[in-house]
């Protein structure tokens, strides 16, 4: 099976909520030849992509040279409260 990578973000989908698969010098040789971030486009030009990742606010910047694939996701669902447990009669 085959599977065709494309990127799919574009200037007009800042502020939207994407995912980028991309190929980070660092891990070449490594083993490892790509990673994925997920977060809020902060900017996309014709050179680089600026990701915000949501779970700990750093800035992810990704030359678009190194992007191998990359689309717009749906908002991150709400957080989950814990349950309360019954209370005894």
């Amino acid at each position: 099976m085959r599977y065709l990578l494309e990127v799919r973000i574009t200037a007009a989908d800042v502020g939207k909520r994407v995912t980028i698969r991309w190929r980070p010098a660092e891990l070449e040789g490594s083993g490892q030849w790509m990673t994925d971030v997920l977060g809020i486009l902060e900017e996309a030009d014709d050179q680089f992509f600026k990701v915000r990742r949501g779970r700990d606010g750093q800035l992810i910047v990704i030359p678009r040279e190194r992007a191998l694939a990359g689309k717009v996701v749906p908002p991150a669902p709400p957080p989950r409260h814990p349950r309360k447990a019954p209370e005894s009669s």
